[in-house]
């Protein structure tokens, strides 16, 4: 008989409890998250024009031109043939070799 009344583990109570934590924890948690999608896209799509910038010096560097799209892809300085930011917003060079987001 006093080995049923040494036995360990959770009640009932005290799982319900935990689980009340853990959901109250993620209905705040989720939201924050959802919000700041776009400040996280909004930034990666800076680093990529950033990125994609000192591509286009560094074939201005090498080859004394402007490039085009084509002619980064070809000569292996930027392996897409589409430019698109994390978030979807499509890129372009203009003629003097800046990056920035196509016009819709």
């Amino acid at each position: 008989m006093k080995k049923l009344l040494n036995q360990k583990g959770f009640t009932l109570v005290e799982m319900m409890i935990v689980l009340l934590i853990i959901s109250v924890l993620l209905l705040v948690t989720i939201p924050n998250i959802a919000k700041h999608t776009a400040t996280i896209d909004s930034k990666g799509c800076d680093a990529y024009i950033n990125m994609v910038s000192a591509q286009i010096e560094a074939y201005k560097l090498e080859f004394k031109e402007i490039p085009t799209l084509l002619s980064l892809n070809t000569t292996g300085f930027i392996k897409e043939e589409k430019l698109v930011c994390p978030g979807g917003q499509e890129l372009t060079i203009d003629v003097n070799g800046v990056v920035s987001e196509k016009a819709s």
